[in-house]
């Protein structure tokens, strides 16, 4: 393959590493991104290659749904909730030789939360979070070499995910102590920076040259929690004896896929891509158990994305925007529901997210970016 057509592709690098980005900003999916990229716009990193990245975060939920029925009435009473996320992923990959890489992300994050009903119900207030997150340390394989590569490859990888948020981040609730004074509880689960769990994370990626310029991506992981329940309460027991069951934040599984095609405008630099992608938190786990609080659902969304390339950085602009938004029905739901009374909780969701990133490619091979001779 021509060597333009390698640089146009990796222009598309941080597109697909953000497939593994973070959820679309529902409070029914937390903060969370995976490992498994070794390209670099777009290209699979050669023996003793590094690829460094940095990828920001925003967005703001505040559209609430049961199912995928959407409650304006919220909005329109003041009842809402919502989040404001930032989060920052610090992403490394070097490659051990041209098939096998190890990979690993650092994120960081900052939220702030904004209700009625956390707060005795009488007046708004706001709830904080921030520092480090959950990290992720992991190994991935290209399955395709020599002339089987020529058009494409896939990789598979597996990633630990561990333990390094805080899973009790509090903050300040007002009204809600003894006689109405303030009271420092945990921050609800979507803003908690942690989740408290050993997680196994199994990923896959990868790209197909088409004609005319033409890249087919994808990229895809499921986070496996087996730990059932991290020991922060949640206080939605004083809420309603029926969320006994929710006094304490599970420890849920995750998921995200995306697809998509991706296209060179001016070669080596700019170059624009169209996908789409689901992602969310399953109502039953894989492995464990399935107490405590969750709120599952998923998103499905359209993501248009722009990337431009200047020697060994690309940098790169992803707005996915939300088409179908569903919280599914909760174990407390199925539990607590009767054939004339079926409970359905809901879960505040965003319009959209912005990705922003910057990736730069470290190659042995290549003079460093900014060599002077």
């Amino acid at each position: 393959m021509k060597t333009y057509t390698y640089i146009l592709v990796l222009i598309c690098s941080l597109s697909m590493h953000a497939v593994e980005l973070y959820a679309q900003g529902c409070v029914a999916i937390r903060q969370f991104s995976g490992v498994g990229n070794s390209l670099n716009q777009g290209e699979i990193l050669q023996k003793g290659d590094f690829n460094v990245a940095l990828n920001h975060r925003y967005f703001k939920s505040f559209r609430h749904f049961r199912g995928t029925h959407e409650e304006p009435d919220r909005i329109a009473n003041n009842t809402e909730v919502i989040n404001w996320s930032h989060s920052v992923d610090v992403n490394v990959s070097y490659a051990l030789n041209d098939r096998l890489y190890l990979a690993g992300s650092l994120p960081f994050v900052y939220n702030e939360r904004s209700s009625l009903y956390e707060h005795g119900r009488n007046s708004r207030h706001m709830s904080y979070s921030g520092g480090i997150a959950d990290a992720r340390l992991g190994a991935g394989y290209w399955l395709f070499e020599g002339e089987k590569a020529k058009n494409g490859n896939m990789a598979v990888g597996a990633s630990i995910k561990l333990p390094t948020g805080n899973y009790r981040a509090s903050s300040t609730f007002y009204n809600v102590g003894p006689e109405g004074r303030p009271e420092v509880r945990p921050v609800d689960q979507s803003i908690q920076p942690g989740d408290g769990g050993v997680g196994l994370i199994l990923d896959t990626q990868g790209l197909r040259f088409l004609k005319n310029g033409f890249i087919v991506y994808y990229d895809g992981f499921y986070l496996i929690n087996p730990r059932e329940t991290n020991g922060t309460r949640t206080f939605r027991e004083t809420l309603n004896p029926i969320l006994a069951n929710e006094a304490i934040m599970s420890v849920p599984d995750q998921y995200a896929f995306r697809a998509g095609v991706f296209k060179s405008v001016i070669a080596h630099s700019l170059g624009i891509s169209l996908g789409g992608r689901v992602e969310g938190v399953p109502v039953r786990d894989l492995i464990g158990g399935n107490d405590g609080f969750r709120r599952p659902g998923y998103v499905v969304s359209v993501e248009p994305g722009v990337s431009y390339m200047v020697k060994d950085l690309t940098l790169s602009l992803n707005v996915p925007v939300a088409l179908v938004r569903n919280r599914t029905r909760s174990v407390t739901d199925i539990a607590a529901s009767t054939p004339s009374n079926i409970r359905h909780g809901d879960a505040a969701f965003a319009d959209y997210l912005i990705n922003v990133g910057i990736a730069w490619r470290i190659s042995k091979k290549q003079p460093a970016l900014f060599d002077i001779r």
